[in-house]
């Protein structure tokens, strides 16, 4: 990115679905929007642009970081406000897909831009080339494409697409901030109709629905057939074109048969006489309420084309077909079902056949290389593999010749030939470590050089791309410790959804401990997400290695709750009974203790611990974090405390932190030279935790007390080690010490739990939680005040995380919550008992 490169705010023309979301993204990342619409025909001229911003607040998934980045959008409107577009560093325009609405729109606003301003169309589809036509002659150099697909906060993918004119070192700048600023995976598409994602995912889309109706397939089945078996989103297909709007997808397919004569496929680009026929309802998906399935009560379901009619979706696969599709070698599976003859079967095949054949012709006229198709393809529409990753993991020579096989008899959607670079005898497949194919050169193109992708130490690698995680310290089967070409240590762990067991805790405290002697400090991040799920339940009730004799740290908790009889006493709440419940075990108190020595460990480490953070980070991750040095965290982190779902409390430290956290805010304010009471504060991390919520963004979290002010947001995931590597040595460069350890916490004693007891028993006499919700509640409630102790009382550590140890070990004994664990074990689920 050039040095004067700044994007300082940005205006958004079109307050529709996409324009709205896009502008929500943009202030997600702290940048100021304008976005513009129509004045309203009546009342407040805003009312377009002011009711989408409404709009925004209720959409799922949520397109805002937190509800409150909303008040950063600014509504306007073309009548009044294009004045203000010369303060806009990049104007963002996405109305609607129609060539003369664009160009009219552009001939009106292209006098209000700065000399420096940045313009660029959301299209789908249409010819940037064409679209340029509208701009004056003078402007076209800042002119291109920037195809943002839906949901814009969650999609990775970013189309960049230049017209003829538009400046090179403009688009290097501009695809710097799409990666960095915004987050985004960024594919140089060239101006082709619906470019390469919708191309690809548009016929794929179009050969299943084809096939679906050779073979006489029923929609929940192709959906069934085409979600996570074969590494797509839960939604699959038809469910996708739901959730994208019929009249969308109709759309797109109508820009591919106006635009692409020639294509050997031509005759397929048409939408389904049904499918015209619920737009003409306006039957469009989840906008209206109905499309391809439509919800009936709690009941789905889906349109039946032999009746006409909707019936109940069930989507059943057959037996042998599933068993194939469980298979993870691509070679065996497409073997398997190019040779079934069931047309389940025959249907999966048929569809990757002719996405192999269309793709391989295709690739040359649509993409530079492989590597831009496939992850065009992945990061637009949420497939695990590409479809040139597919067919290389398959056996590129051996699918290479099924494919023309076929095609020889008639058997594929189109009877055009595979380029000689497909079928060249000696290939094996399109990606390897020197790059990704491309057509244009004949050569291994390898990954763009911008700066900004050194911050990617490593990024979405391919099939063939190899990822070398550095020179290992120490290594078991829970974790790794390792290093790079620097002086920091990395752990990594290797257990099943990074969960927390008890050689990951031995580990965690040889980390610190090796990195305190020998490295600058210690990173914890994971080489995939997500952070950590949590503490290991297998281990909490069947204990863990069973080879010696104690049965490890969670074995210890699940004999003491097998052991020790826990009872309400007579209607006065938790406190009373603790010593009694857990006395006769002191040895499992000890092993409890070690998660919170652990958590402390990492806080009052000699060399900082950053917690380099993307994804779940949830119960036990959660109070890794809390204790860590400094947090660095992806936008898409969801963290939360939610022990209270299997019938616990956090025990790692969590509650402790949290009261502290409580302290310190109520310390920070203080009325008439006194500090505040800290019960008000305490009230938010009480909710929070009694109540299991996790936060849905790295924002929420920070507004939610589980990250600080002072941990960082980044946007984009791949840069997250990289920006935690940089805190730690910034951290390091002013001769780090750990935190004092706080002498005096004031908590809020039994006026504070008198009064949240009060709360609860009002929900429990509601019907709103179970007497164990509440008995769960009342353990927090205790914990986070401080106990049976006055009002303002001062504490230390040690009080609440004794508090903490012992009121997780009640709930541990109680038999439901036993049950809630084996449940959530079994079931993936949580129980409310």
């Amino acid at each position: 990115m050039s040095k004067d490169f700044r994007i300082r705010k940005v205006a958004v023309l079109g307050a529709g679905v996409m324009g709205a979301q896009i502008a929500a993204h943009l202030v997600n990342a702290n940048i100021p929007t304008l976005l513009f619409d129509l004045p309203a025909k009546e009342g407040e001229p805003n009312g377009v642009v002011n009711k989408a911003l409404e709009g925004l607040k209720k959409l799922e998934p949520a397109p805002l970081s937190s509800p409150s980045r909303v008040s950063y959008i600014a509504a306007a409107n073309y009548d009044q406000h294009l004045d203000k577009l010369r303060d806009c560093d990049l104007v963002i325009e996405a109305i609607a897909e129609r060539m003369d609405w664009k160009s009219d729109l552009y001939r009106k606003v292209a006098h209000h831009l700065n000399e420096h301003a940045i313009f660029a169309s959301n299209t789908s589809g249409l010819s940037i080339n064409q679209l340029a036509q509208a701009f004056p002659e003078n402007l076209r150099h800042r002119f291109c494409g920037i195809h943002f697909f839906n949901p814009p906060r969650y999609m990775h993918l970013v189309e960049l697409i230049p017209s003829a004119q538009t400046e090179a070192a403009l688009l290097d700048s501009l695809e710097a901030f799409l990666v960095s600023g915004l987050g985004k995976g960024v594919v140089r598409a060239k101006d082709t109709p619906n470019f390469i994602a919708n191309r690809i995912g548009v016929f794929s889309l179009l050969a299943t629905l084809h096939h679906a109706q050779r073979l006489g397939l029923g929609f929940d089945t192709v959906d069934a057939l085409t979600g996570r078996y074969l590494g797509r989103p839960k939604s699959a297909t038809l469910r996708t074109l739901d959730v994208v709007g019929l009249d969308i997808f109709a759309h797109v397919v109508g820009t591919m048969r106006d635009n692409l004569l020639d294509d050997p496929w031509h005759r397929y680009f048409a939408v389904p006489d049904w499918l015209d026929g619920l737009v003409a309802q306006g039957a469009l998906g989840q906008k209206s309420k109905r499309g391809v399935y439509q919800k009936i009560g709690k009941e789905i379901h889906v349109l039946d084309l032999h009746t006409g009619q909707y019936r109940l979706s069930h989507g059943e696969v057959d037996d042998t077909v599933k068993a194939i599709l469980r298979e993870r070698d691509w070679g065996k599976k497409l073997h398997e079902l190019r040779n079934n003859a069931h047309p389940q079967a025959q249907f999966v095949w048929s569809v990757f056949r002719d996405l192999f054949h269309y793709c391989g012709v295709h690739l040359p006229r649509i993409a530079d290389n492989a590597r831009d198709l496939d992850l065009a393809v992945r990061w637009g529409f949420g497939w695990d593999s590409g479809p040139f990753e597919i067919w290389q993991a398959a056996g590129w020579q051996r699918i290479t010749g099924w494919l023309e096989e076929e095609r020889a008899h008639g058997k594929t959607m189109s009877d055009a030939p595979l380029p000689k670079w497909a079928i060249d005898p000696e290939r094996t497949g399109v990606h390897g470590a020197q790059g990704s194919y491309s057509p244009r050169t004949g050569a291994d193109q390898p990954r763009a050089q911008l700066s900004v992708y050194r911050r990617q130490e490593f990024p979405d690698r391919l099939l063939g791309e190899e990822a070398r995680y550095g020179e290992t310290i120490f290594e078991n089967d829970s974790v790794r410790l390792w290093h790079g070409d620097d002086d920091i240590a990395i752990l990594s762990f290797r257990s099943k959804m990074h969960v927390i067991g008890d050689e990951v805790l031995d580990s965690i405290q040889r980390a610190v401990a090796e990195a305190e002697a020998n490295w600058r400090g210690l990173v914890i991040w994971q080489t995939e997400p997500p952070f950590s799920a949590g503490a290991n339940l297998l281990q909490l009730m069947q204990g863990v290695r069973p080879q010696t004799e104690e049965g490890g740290l969670f074995g210890k908790l699940a004999q003491a709750a097998e052991r020790v009889k826990y009872t309400v006493a007579g209607g006065g709440g938790i406190g009373g009974v603790l010593n009694a419940a857990i006395g006769n075990v002191p040895e499992v108190e000890a092993v409890v203790a070690k998660f919170q020595q652990t958590t402390q460990r990492i806080k009052y480490a000699q060399v900082p611990v950053i917690a380099a953070v993307d994804g779940l980070a949830l119960g036990g991750g959660c109070e890794i974090i809390m204790h860590a040095a400094r947090v660095v965290a992806s936008l898409e982190s969801y963290i939360g405390l939610v022990e209270v779902g299997v019938g616990l409390l956090p025990a790692g430290g969590g509650c402790k932190e949290a009261a502290q956290r409580a302290s310190q805010e109520a310390r920070a304010i203080t009325t008439n030279g006194n500090a505040n009471d800290p019960f008000p504060f305490l009230k938010r991390y009480f909710q929070n935790i009694a109540m299991g919520e996790v936060a849905k963004s790295a924002e929420l979290a920070r507004e939610m007390g589980y990250l600080r002010h002072g941990d960082r947001i980044v946007m984009n995931r791949f840069e997250v080690l990289h920006v935690a590597k940089q805190e730690l040595r910034a951290l390091t460069a002013t001769d780090y010490r750990p935190p004092l350890p706080p002498a005096q916490i004031q908590v809020a004693g039994r006026t504070g739990i008198a009064t949240l007891q009060m709360a609860m028993v009002n929900m429990l006499e509601g019907g709103f939680i179970s007497e164990h919700d509440y008995r769960v509640g009342l353990a927090v409630a205790e914990t986070l005040c401080g106990g049976d102790v006055d009002a303002g009382s001062l504490v230390d550590e040690q009080w609440l995380l004794d508090l903490e140890r012992r009121n997780f070990m009640a709930l541990l004994a109680t038999e439901k919550t036993q049950a809630r664990i084996e449940h959530m074990l079994k079931n993936g689920k949580a129980l409310r008992n």
